[in-house]
């Protein structure tokens, strides 16, 4: 896992596993972002009701946020804002790479600013 900070209160990664999530809620992460759809990448991706079902038991809030790849909507920004105002940080976000969720946060932050 590898866990890139973007600003004070918010990080990104690419794909976690289950068993990440206690190393995650260690290192201060409050709340966990999923922005990769479920079956994307095949049998072997973790569905994110797994990884939330072990993020509750560690304390965690989760959110699903699904962006699919090149095809960003202004629906999953409002969504992300949504949830980013909500949550408890630090926020912890993940795709694929890290790249979708570094993306959305730029544009967000983008938006509020106007």
């Amino acid at each position: 896992m590898d866990i890139r900070q973007i600003d004070n209160n918010y990080s990104v990664s690419g794909q976690i596993e289950p068993d990440d999530v206690r190393d995650i809620a260690a290192e201060g992460f409050r709340t966990v972002i999923c922005n990769r759809p479920d079956g994307e990448g095949g049998p072997e991706q973790p569905e994110f009701n797994e990884i939330a079902r072990v993020a509750e038991r560690a304390g965690l809030a989760t959110y699903y946020i699904p962006v699919v790849g090149g095809q960003l909507t202004q629906e999953d920004v409002d969504a992300m804002a949504a949830a980013l105002d909500e949550a408890e940080g630090p926020v912890l976000s993940y795709c694929r790479s890290g790249a979708r969720s570094t993306n959305i946060y730029g544009i967000v932050q983008q938006q509020k600013r106007g």
